[in-house]
Order: C-alpha cells, then sequence, then structure tokens
C-alpha cells in the first residue's frame, strides 16, 4: 500500500509518499508553496495544481490528512481548512480514498506521545523510514508522519 500523506496550508503544504513494506519505506516527500502576493483564491488553484500532479506522479493507494484542530488562531485555522479542503477534492477527483487524522494522533502514532513537538516527530520519522538525517522541511516530515500515522491505523480501518 502507498500512502499519500498531506499536512496542509494555504502557504506550504506538504506531502510525503510512504511504501507501507516492512519496514516502511519513504519515497518521495516535498512541499507545495504558494505566493503570499497572490489571492486566496489564486493561491488554491495553485495549491490544487500542485496537489494534482503530486497525486499523478506518485499514483498513492490512500491519501492521510491532518485535520484542522486549533482553538487558538482563527485565521490559521480558516485557511488550514481551505487547504485541507483543496486536498480532498483532488484526491476525490482521483478516486482516492481519504482518510483524515488529529495532530495529537499522529504524534502519538508516530513517537508515542500525543504532546510531542515537531523536533521529536522529524526524528521519528528519520529512524522509523531508516534515513540518515531527518527529513525537511518540517511540512514533508509533517506529511510522512501522516502517511506512517495512517499505516499504523489502516489495520484498525480495515476492521470497520
Amino acid at each position: 500500500m502507498f500512502v499519500l500523506g498531506i499536512d496542509p496550508g494555504l502557504s506550504t503544504t506538504g506531502y510525503g509518499l510512504v511504501e507501507g513494506s516492512h519496514p516502511p519505506r519513504g519515497h518521495r516527500a516535498g512541499v507545495i508553496r504558494t505566493d503570499t502576493d497572490l489571492s486566496t483564491a489564486e493561491r488554491l488553484v495553485v495549491l490544487h495544481r500542485g496537489l494534482t500532479e503530486v497525486i499523478a506522479d506518485c499514483d498513492p493507494d490512500v491519501m492521510a490528512v491532518e485535520t484542522v484542530f486549533t482553538n487558538r488562531n482563527l485565521q490559521t485555522a480558516i485557511s488550514v481548512s481551505r487547504a485541507s479542503g483543496v486536498a480532498l477534492l483532488a484526491a476525490a477527483e482521483a478516486g482516492i480514498p481519504v482518510y483524515e487524522y488529529v495532530p495529537t494522533a499522529i504524534k502519538s502514532a508516530i513517537t508515542g506521545d500525543g504532546s510531542a513537538n515537531k523536533r521529536q516527530v522529524q526524528q521519528m520519522v528519520a529512524r522509523l523510514l531508516r534515513l540518515d538525517s531527518a527529513p525537511q522541511p518540517v511540512d514533508a516530515s509533517d506529511a510522512l508522519a501522516i502517511a506512517l500515522c495512517h499505516l499504523r491505523a489502516a489495520p484498525l480501518e480495515a476492521l470497520r
């Protein structure tokens, strides 16, 4: 199973493709950036095009997306929600099933601690994928973590 993890954001959306082998193998990771000088609508178009290209190139079996969960900054939550919606749309257009995970579930699946910090997640992603160093930028590392989270949760999802 190939899982495409998505860490949505309007400015930067991370993506990471992980193969569910033993041990799991990372195949591709990166980010899609949008220009802050563009309107929100134009940025969403850029994001959609980028995600559509990534999906076509990676041909994943499923997509795993981090859900929006914040009680701090409403404006950030809105922009992340918009980016998340674009990711869901791109997956639906490609006929790919989508699974969503809250940040604490992702952190817990990767580090064993739902309150782990970004650095701890990056280090564990590197360890789990047997990489020499933590994936950069952090958005790409987070996307790999989301894909790994799904691989750990997939057996339980199959029972539903």
